[in-house]
């Protein structure tokens, strides 16, 4: 089964809005959004996990961005090789100021703001979104469609 995701990209002053989480490994950091619902629009579904996640709900602009992931052809596969995934990155604004996040995932402990242009020294997953999102803030043309990276 494929399941569909829905994340927000959330820009102020060149730092990206990323949710903070920690497992064995330490900290990792991950676009707001999660898992489409039966019967949810994509809009209804980023409102939802926004809502859960950053405490704020937002305003929804532009897709920038489609990522699938498929766990069999990535690092991961020992845990999620049954997991294939196509997640859509839109460009948000925030409509009330950040506050705590009412359902945050079990790994959350918290949110931040990162600079994009320094994306590349933290553990952000997928990986693949820091090059697209430098383009994006300055500019230049990138493609929509990610593929199936991590």
């Amino acid at each position: 089964m494929i399941r569909n995701s829905v994340k927000a990209i959330i820009i102020v002053d060149g730092k990206l809005l990323l949710t903070k989480n920690q497992d064995i490994e330490g900290y990792f950091y991950l676009c707001p959004g999660g898992g489409q619902e039966h019967g949810e629009t994509f809009h209804r579904t980023l409102q939802r996990e926004c809502l859960e996640e950053i405490g704020s709900s937002v305003h929804i602009g532009e897709l920038l961005f489609i990522r699938e992931y498929i766990g069999q052809n990535h690092e991961h596969a020992a845990f999620d090789a049954d997991v294939h995934q196509v997640e859509y990155y839109f460009l948000c604004q925030v409509n009330t100021q950040t506050c705590q996040p009412t359902n945050p995932d079990s790994l959350q402990i918290g949110t931040q703001w990162i600079p994009i242009e320094k994306l590349h020294t933290y553990r952000l997953y997928p990986k693949a979104l820091t090059q697209p999102l430098q383009k994006f803030i300055r500019g230049q043309q990138t493609t929509i469609y990610l593929g199936d990276v991590n």
